[in-house]
């Protein structure tokens, strides 16, 4: 007769590559042959991974890192608390991680995995990552700066007279020029022109990025933007460490979503894949949510929605998954639920919540279960090869095979240094734009006295009918238009965030 762990394990049976998860839990004991998978191939049907502070969800994130960076899928998480940087050299065996490696049938071997750390900005450890305010675009940039619906709106303007000028929006002083400008008074005729913009509100907006600049987000503002190509190497693992500006929770949030948007604008079609292309984890999930527009969710519910046909697979990582809107909420094919506490009224509904987003189960009282779950288990269900939600699991998870814990700060950045990246992103390159732009045309007029003319050379070739064609004022006057317009010209994708042209 079969038993209820091995009923529960046959669901998640695969064919092809799978993250090894661990073994099933029935009435406290643990089959170690009742194995639980994620397959590779449903990855990229996003994902779940909830609980209270220290039930283990910082070791399920380097778990699945781990074996997808093995499996060759390159993996980018937010390293926020320094945890795990370990990924990058090999763990320890210890006498809790011998117990776990027997709970779970796991060969268990140390081993260390490729990390490449990135850092939000110029001021920590890792290779320094950055973002144009121009491609960031306005409903991103409203989030961080915390503006409400009007406000919003108004940045949208804002934007979209830069965009027509062919200003470029590449750093903090650039958009503060633009705004300076449009409540000056030789800003005022632009600032009609847009209509429905109010000085008042354009203040209100300078008065927020000045303190987003106080805050060190002049920092992460500029050149040069980091290309999401350099985040899908085979295998690698990319650790965003957000150093100082994890007082600023908002910006690194943010920034995820706009390197979301980035693959969703620069990856092919993918359909289904075996693996994915990357996988993507948005850690401290809440942040993004809280205090968000309207707009903004929405574009969070679009990119979730149609990211997945790139080949990238998002994982939500938070403490409660009432955090997450349900229309998110419901597109996430794998749950992985740490424990829960219910020592609150808003507590217990929370749990009544979640129990309702997981199948019936005829073995586990999921309201029990989910305050009694110890650290390093979680109640798991995930989608099968074919599609359909897995049988409810209490899952014991493997221990990871790399170090759990930090590597330190001079290790960091001594690997950061040593990367092919560094000598890419590391020097901040400030180009021609906005601010210099608006500056110029605000300078006095020059007294120096104008060149004098250059002689005409004495002999020269008889020009051929092209050279005379392309020579003609009509022609010089249509090229010179067609230039400037292609030269301001600024698509919008997802979040309002500028398309890259080719």
């Amino acid at each position: 007769m079969t038993s209820p762990a091995q009923e529960i394990a046959a669901g998640y049976v695969t064919e092809g590559q799978a993250v090894q998860l661990g073994t099933v839990v029935v009435d406290g004991q643990v089959d170690t042959s009742a194995v639980i998978r994620l397959p590779m191939a449903t990855l990229n049907r996003h994902g779940l991974i909830a609980g209270a502070t220290g039930t283990g969800k910082t070791k399920t994130l380097q778990l699945i890192a781990e074996q997808c960076s093995a499996a060759g899928v390159p993996v980018l998480l937010a390293d926020i608390k320094g945890d795990l940087s370990g990924l990058a050299r090999a763990g320890e065996s210890t006498e809790k991680v011998a117990a776990r490696a027997r709970d779970t049938g796991d060969d268990w071997q140390p081993a260390a995995f490729p990390v490449q750390s990135l850092s939000l900005g110029t001021g920590g450890p890792g290779v320094p990552v950055r973002a144009t305010i121009t491609s960031f675009g306005p409903i991103l940039l409203s989030k961080v700066l915390g503006l409400n619906d009007t406000q919003e709106s108004t940045l949208g303007l804002i934007f979209h007279w830069a965009d027509s000028r062919g200003l470029a929006l590449l750093d903090t002083k650039d958009l503060r020029a633009v705004i300076g400008h449009l409540t000056s008074e030789e800003g005022k005729a632009d600032l009609k022109q847009l209509g429905g913009v109010s000085a008042s509100t354009a203040g209100v907006i300078l008065r927020s990025l000045s303190n987003l600049e106080a805050q060190g987000g002049d920092e992460f503002f500029g050149e040069p933007e980091l290309a999401v190509a350099d985040l899908l190497r085979t295998g690698q693992v990319s650790l965003l460490e957000v150093g100082e500006l994890r007082n600023k929770p908002a910006l690194f949030s943010t920034f995820l979503m706009w390197l979301l948007a980035e693959l969703f604008q620069e990856l092919p079609e993918a359909g289904d894949l075996d693996a994915p292309k990357l996988v993507f984890v948005l850690d401290e999930a809440h942040l993004l949510f809280s205090d968000a527009s309207k707009a903004f969710l929405e574009q969070i519910e679009q990119t979730v929605k149609l990211i997945r046909s790139k080949g990238v697979g998002v994982f939500f990582c938070t403490q409660l998954p009432t955090d997450i809107p349900n229309a998110v909420l419901s597109q996430l094919g794998a749950r992985i639920q740490h424990a829960l506490r219910a020592f609150t009224p808003d507590d217990q509904k929370a749990l009544t919540q979640t129990v309702k987003t997981y199948p019936t189960t005829e073995h586990y009282e999921l309201d029990k279960a989910l305050t009694s779950l110890g650290t390093g288990e979680a109640i798991v269900t995930v989608l099968s090869e074919r599609g359909a939600p897995t049988p409810v699991a209490w899952t014991r998870l493997r221990a990871p095979r790399s170090l759990m814990g930090t590597i330190g700060v001079d290790a960091i950045r001594e690997a950061a240094n040593a990367s092919d990246l560094h000598g890419k992103y590391a020097e901040t390159i400030d180009r021609e734009s906005a601010y210099e732009k608006l500056a110029a045309k605000m300078a006095p007029p020059s007294d120096a006295p104008a060149p004098p003319p250059q002689e005409p050379p004495h002999e020269k070739d008889e020009p051929g009918a092209l050279e005379k064609v392309l020579s003609s004022a009509p022609v010089k006057s249509f090229l010179r238009s067609a230039a400037s317009a292609i030269g301001r010209e600024i698509t919008r994708g997802l979040f309002g965030t500028a398309k890259r042209r080719r």
